[in-house]
């Protein structure tokens, strides 16, 4: 089976203007904000490399989550990989949560970074040790935790890897 960024009616894009309504009525409660920001927020974020992409789950066309690929030296501190990318700011609409959108958009991650990032050939991430709920969904959806630690603005964070296979020309 040819892999896709497309899970039936669940796909990755790369966040487009035209877009903007959808996510600004993103919802997140309290308790996600503590571990992540609103989606505009982070596209927004003039700190944030001009090579970061930003990502959207969409299902039948409407945004239900959002993430970004960072590059640039803030990478470099989850990993000495020079083709590694960060994500950063995962979440999924509260009005849409519960429906397995988080995995069905991790599944198909790898082969979303095969088709638009040519070189990277890993995804890293911190997620925050008292977010057991997300360390869960990672290691389901492939990443590795080795036991390595970054101390975040709010507090430890668990390191966690995804090889991403490159694609042969």
């Amino acid at each position: 089976m040819e892999p896709t960024t497309k899970n039936n009616l669940v796909e990755l894009i790369e966040y487009k203007k035209n877009y903007e309504p959808f996510i600004s009525s993103f919802h997140l409660p309290p308790e996600k904000l503590q571990f992540t920001c609103y989606p505009l927020e982070k596209i927004n974020d003039p700190n944030l490399s001009k090579e970061s992409i930003h990502v959207l789950i969409l299902n039948k066309d409407i945004p239900v989550g959002y993430f970004a690929l960072e590059s640039g030296a803030k990478v470099l501190k989850y990993t000495k990989n020079l083709n590694a990318r960060l994500l950063t700011a995962f979440s999924i609409n509260h009005d849409f949560q519960g429906n397995g959108f988080a995995k069905k958009g991790l599944h198909l991650l790898p082969c979303f970074v095969s088709k638009n990032l040519k070189n990277v050939n890993e995804i890293v991430l911190g997620v925050n040790k008292r977010n057991t709920a997300a360390i869960n969904l990672y290691k389901k959806t492939g990443f590795v935790d080795h036991n390595e630690v970054y101390i975040g603005p709010s507090g430890e964070q668990h390191i966690m890897h995804l090889r991403i296979p490159l694609e042969k020309d």
